[in-house]
């Protein structure tokens, strides 16, 4: 898939949140890069076979205080590469993927930890 259409897919994701998301995301670059870097994967790694598709890198809303300003923003990179490693050219199932990785990273920004995220998505490793 070529990075324009990547890229429109992602801003999709990004418009298709409930507006009270919008009106809460301040601050925040969501970008595409193709991989995360070796650093980003260290960090995150979840075991030997995970595949990191998305990443919030910033201070929650929950950990902000009153000092808080005059800061880079908060970003959110949607890996395009590996998306194509998992499911391919089906634009489809990349599509719905990509909803649920930005709808995933931008309850991070809210301060909902993994943990919680899969409590709420009935998943258990």
């Amino acid at each position: 898939m070529n990075r324009e259409r990547f890229e429109s897919l992602v801003a999709r994701a990004v418009e298709a949140l409930p507006e009270e998301f919008h009106q809460r995301l301040e601050n925040i670059d969501v970008v595409v890069e193709d991989y995360p870097t070796r650093t980003q994967i260290g960090e995150n790694q979840k075991g030997k076979d995970f595949i990191l598709l998305g990443l919030y890198e910033g201070i929650p809303l929950t950990e902000r205080d009153n000092h808080y300003g005059m800061v880079v923003p908060d970003k959110i990179t949607i890996f395009q590469k590996n998306f194509e490693l998992l499911y391919g050219a089906d634009d489809f199932l990349i599509q719905k993927e990509i909803g649920k990785v930005v709808r995933h990273e931008v309850a991070h920004h809210f301060g909902i930890s993994d943990e919680r995220l899969d409590e709420l998505e009935g998943r258990e490793y």
